[in-house]
């Protein structure tokens, strides 16, 4: 009976072994399996933004109505087209059939000689020297819930030609320039000369009438014809092409010419300029099929052109250059009807296509890049589906240095939003991974040393009874929330740094100084058995009265080396400024809450070393700092190394100190008193504000990814240093 009961309690013993070992087997399984899945849906957000562009031909036809094509538009979704022809025709028609739904003819008082556009304002040159300008409309409106769209035209300088060159010669090159209180108008005439003009318009509030009034008017005489002009947004810029492969920058002012000019060489002739949206890049198209991309950018003490890169070489002329209407993309032809589309700042080559065999002589985006219409020299018109989400990432944009308009030189920036139109975001990963880096490695340099020096002295040096004490009270210190010291730093800390800076470094040399003075004095110490072990409790008066001395100082060292402002100082002397939230401040309020991560982990390493080696070391006359140092050390040393490694990547991983204790600035500097922004505060502040599957959310799920590897590779070298460490030590 009693064997019967051994038995059934055996069985029993073993059913709880294999269910608990089952359990814990299974709690593994769906961690790694919970790991993978979200590495797999990072990736699933992620992949796409690296895909290619797409275009296909959805139809051809010939262009409807009559005369030659001389600009092409499209409505935003790409369902309704218009063609302006060379005898001032305005067609707007379906672009899918290319049946037409509305002619519209235009009252000119001359042939057209010439045609800009400027999205959905064009301006005509005539042969008489006037031009118009006119701006296609379509009004949406949705009767029966089904979609439909109305064009018309407006006349936003009004419905006369305005007299633009006085001697009545054609108008061989014209651009407009359109803003709320009038226009820029500037041309080439056939004799090889160019006039700019501004004008004031007014509109009446009761009639809607529109009056022009000519505010400044000037021309310059050139000895070669021009082949191609571009005027910037603000007017302050008229480009103008010249034969012989020479680009003229023209300084303009409210009078127009103002003297001021800027020549540019190239090797082979211009046959297209065209100004990307915004108007601070200048495209030229080149006769070898090579596009280039200048900007203006400081030098000097003024401004002038630079080049910045090149695209499309590929033999064949240039014919015509498209730019999109919200992103900084275009689209080139050829006189082969090559048509390749680019993104300007990743340099990408995004996709090709020709199906029309004859060369392309107009071309234009619907607004949202969705659609491209084309006419090539046989007046056949082809219009163009595009998939082209993601055209500004590369791998350059992502960790490269760029050259972005504004900027005089290449750089690593994040900036991903502003409040204009005309901004293009900046998705650098380098200075958030670099923020990342500066911000763990200033908060591991102030705790490393106290949690793995404090570990060691509670593990073999303190009495068991303050141990007791010490232990469990910076233990639960990894409790207290970040959210709350990053509080705490943001608003007491960093101004109290800010204000006491030179007491702070003055800290830094009286505290050892101290601890030296207290180890000698302690030297003369009678009876000095009675404390043993609590020596670090008589220290702590010692440290408080350090801290207050130093805090004391700090004014007075100010006044006496930095002529009363230590901050000034440093910015006028030796050129480093000072932010009030910076590494200093997270490194500190960072670094306080690692160390208890570091400590508890350290200390159990080192307190769990076999005693019969450390009595052993100290029975063959090693003293208490020798056994620690070659016996306690080199046998702990797998888990001092994953405390380090545990409290890294809680550093790295850090998220509302960095948020609340920097200023979130993205820099590239390893000063001390500048502040940083990690990649997991990034996340923090603009996942919320990203729109969804947008480029902007991609690049933040490709941040959150960076992350996770990074805190995986770096754990799982970690855990074979750890392992090895073990192997070699695991015979002592």
């Amino acid at each position: 009976m009693k064997n019967q009961t051994l038995h059934t309690r055996y069985n029993q013993r073993a059913f709880k072994d294999r269910i608990a070992r089952y359990f814990v087997a299974s709690g593994g399984i769906s961690v790694i399996i919970a790991i993978l899945l979200i590495f797999f849906y990072l990736l699933y957000v992620v992949v796409p933004m690296f895909g290619s562009a797409d275009i296909n031909e959805e139809a051809s036809y010939a262009a409807p109505g009559e005369g030659r094509t001389i600009h092409l538009g499209l409505e935003e979704q790409g369902s309704i087209g218009v063609r302006f022809t060379d005898n001032g025709h305005v067609y707007f028609f379906d672009t899918a059939s290319g049946k037409i739904v509305l002619d519209e003819s235009l009252k000119l008082p001359a042939r057209i000689s010439s045609v800009s556009s400027n999205l959905d304002l064009v301006v005509l040159g005539l042969e008489n020297g006037s031009a118009m300008a006119v701006r296609y409309k379509f009004d949406l409106s949705y009767p029966d819930d089904t979609r439909t769209v109305t064009p018309r035209l407006e006349y936003p300088l009004g419905e006369e030609p305005l007299v633009l060159d006085e001697s009545d010669h054609a108008l061989s090159h014209i651009v407009i320039q359109l803003n709320e209180d009038g226009a820029g108008l500037a041309a080439a005439t056939d004799d090889n000369r160019l006039v700019s003009a501004r004008y004031l318009r007014e509109e009446s509030f009761i009639s809607g009438e529109i009056s022009t009034e000519l505010a400044s008017r000037s021309e310059l005489v050139l000895k070669n014809p021009v082949t191609s002009i571009a005027l910037t947004p603000t007017l302050d810029h008229l480009y103008a092409a010249i034969k012989g492969g020479t680009l003229i920058d023209y300084s303009l002012d409210e009078d127009g010419f103002d003297g001021d000019t800027t020549e540019y060489q190239f090797k082979h002739e211009i046959s297209r300029l065209q100004l990307l949206l915004g108007g601070n890049s200048l495209m030229v198209g080149l006769d070898n099929g090579e596009v280039q991309q200048w900007m203006s950018v400081r030098k000097d003490g003024g401004r002038e052109l630079a080049f910045i890169r090149n695209f499309h070489k590929n033999q064949q002329t240039v014919t015509y250059i498209a730019t999109e209407q919200q992103r900084k993309g275009f689209a080139v032809s050829d006189t082969k009807g090559d048509i390749t589309l680019y993104y300007s700042t990743s340099q990408r080559t995004l996709a090709h296509i020709n199906s029309a065999n004859a060369a392309i002589k107009q071309m234009a985006w619907s607004a949202r890049a969705q659609n491209l219409i084309v006419s090539d020299a046989r007046n056949q018109i082809h219009l163009y589906d595009v998939h082209n989400e993601y055209p500004e990432i590369s791998w350059d944009v992502l960790w490269g240095k760029i050259w972005y308009e504004g900027y005089d030189e290449p750089d690593y920036i994040w900036q991903s939003s502003a409040s204009t139109n005309d901004f293009e975001p900046k998705f650098s990963l380098m200075p958030l991974s670099f923020g990342t880096i500066k911000a763990a490695f200033y908060a591991m340099l102030f705790a490393v040393p106290i949690a793995i020096l404090g570990a060691m002295f509670t593990a073999q040096f303190m009495a068991p009874r303050m141990r007791q004490t010490v232990k469990p009270a910076i233990e639960i210190m990894e409790a207290l929330p970040t959210v709350i010291l990053g509080f705490l730093a943001g608003l007491w800390l960093a101004p109290y740094v800010e204000t006491h800076l030179a007491g702070i470094f003055t800290l830094l040399l009286i505290l050892p100084a101290g601890f030296l003075l207290c180890a000698w004095l302690w030297g003369f110490m009678p009876n000095k058995s009675i404390y043993e072990g609590w020596e670090a409790a008589l220290l702590v008066p010692v440290v408080l009265f350090l801290i207050w001395l130093s805090m004391q100082l700090s004014s007075p060292i100010e006044n006496l080396f930095f002529n009363g402002d230590m901050r000034s100082y440093m910015s006028n002397e030796w050129g480093l400024n000072y932010d009030q939230r910076n590494a200093l401040v997270v490194g500190l309020i960072m670094g306080f809450a690692v160390i208890p991560t570091i400590f508890s982990i350290a200390e159990d390493a080192l307190f769990s070393v076999p005693q019969h080696l450390v009595r052993g070391s100290l029975a063959l006359g090693a003293t208490r700092w020798q056994t620690m140092t070659s016996v306690v050390l080199p046998a702990a040393s797998p888990g001092i190394f994953s405390a380090v490694m545990m409290g890294f990547g809680r550093a790295v991983g850090e998220t509302m100190i960095v948020l609340m204790a920097t200023g979130n600035t993205p820099l590239m500097d390893m000063s001390i008193f500048q502040g940083m922004r990690t990649l997991a505060a990034n996340l923090a502040v603009e996942v919320p504000e990203a729109e969804v599957f947008s480029t902007h959310y991609r690049v933040l799920f490709l941040a959150a990814l960076i992350l996770f590897l990074f805190t995986f590779v770096f754990n799982t070298l970690a855990e074979i240093i750890r392992h090895r460490l073990r192997k070699r030590y695991s015979g002592l």
